[in-house]
């Protein structure tokens, strides 16, 4: 087991020979998470018997008073597959990330890995099959890929110009302060749920927005903010991570712009797959919205030892659930802020 450092420039090679959305496996990634909530990495590898690099997983330690002690990878991170060139090597790293659970005297180990054929025959290891992912197949082709949105989506998107909607990248922390505004009012009014702090947002700018691993959009309106959206780009792909509006405006169709914007962009530029982000099962009106868009479904079921736990696999229709967000949304925003950005650290 080593530390993300000494394994560097091995590491970031093999990365990027097997996977096409390497930013969760990115160092400065796992480096930001580790700063911003204290949780230790762990880059879990699998060699052959030359020493050659077969596979490699990136964990997280939580200690949470809370929530418990787990082993996660990756906290905050939809989609994290195993990247292996064998079924053996992938055998092995779990046999790790068991082990790693077990020093870290973890309630459970949770891989959200997506659909693993040779996790699903390993005994002791519970699959929950909560969630799906979307994602909408790009070509150079914008306009082959505007067709193969609906017809719903498109007017959206027509009227929303015709209302004086307009779209601008964001260029500067001050940006991303004014998108964490609405995200802050999105997630605890419209979501009844915590939100990242200020702080997550600024180190997730400063981190990756010169690179352009970060891109944030803006929807404008008579000259004010009242839409935004933050993706994550990296290798073939670009990844929907964050979206937020002002409620008062969505008649406009602000976040239908965005998502125009996002994916004709994302196809100009060369990327191969738009990621719209995993989606519960039991939300059919969202898996619709993504539907529309020309997004294909693909399985996003989630592995545990010993057995499903957290918050990860709890249902969007549960009393608990159902409870929180009822509580959470008549909390004072300053309130909710304050308490958000501590207890953010606790749910990752």
């Amino acid at each position: 087991m080593a530390s993300v450092a000494e394994c560097k420039d091995e590491l970031t090679q093999f990365i990027e020979r097997h996977t096409e959305e390497p930013f969760y496996y990115q160092r400065s990634w796992l480096d930001l998470l580790s700063r911003l909530y204290g949780y230790p990495v762990y880059a879990l590898t699998s060699r052959a018997t030359d020493g050659a690099l077969e596979g490699f997983l990136p964990v997280m330690a939580i200690h949470s008073p809370l929530t418990g002690r787990r082993v996660v990878s990756l906290p905050f991170s939809d989609y994290c597959p195993p990247l292996v060139t064998s079924d053996g090597a992938t055998r092995d790293l779990l046999d790790q990330a068991l082990t790693l659970a077990r020093e870290e005297r973890a309630r459970y180990l949770e891989l959200r890995s997506g659909q693993i054929d040779a996790l699903n025959s390993q005994p002791g290891l519970a699959r929950n099959d909560l969630y799906t992912r979307w994602v909408v197949p790009l070509s150079a082709d914008t306009q082959a890929v505007w067709k193969r949105v609906k017809s719903p989506a498109q007017r959206q998107v027509k009227k929303a110009a015709k209302q004086g909607i307009t779209v601008r990248v964001g260029e500067s922390a001050g940006d991303m302060d004014t998108y964490h505004r609405l995200h802050l009012l999105t997630r605890s009014r419209k979501h009844g749920m915590p939100a990242q702090s200020r702080r997550y947002f600024r180190e997730l700018w400063e981190t990756f927005g010169a690179t352009g691993g970060v891109r944030l959009l803006l929807a404008e309106y008579n000259g004010s903010v009242v839409a935004g959206m933050v993706l994550l780009v990296s290798g073939a792909m670009v990844r929907y991570a964050y979206g937020a509006s002002d409620e008062r405006f969505l008649g406009l169709g602000p976040n239908d712009a965005l998502m125009w914007e996002a994916i004709s962009w994302a196809s100009s530029a060369g990327y191969t797959r738009f990621d719209m982000g995993r989606t519960a099962k039991d939300n059919p009106g969202l898996a619709q919205f993504k539907r529309s868009w020309g997004a294909v479904e693909e399985p996003l079921p989630y592995y545990y030892a010993p057995e499903v736990a957290g918050l990860a696999s709890t249902s969007e229709q549960s009393w608990k659930y159902r409870a929180l967000t009822t509580c959470w949304r008549r909390l004072p925003l300053p309130v909710s802020e304050r308490l958000g950005g501590a207890l953010y650290r606790h749910l990752g």
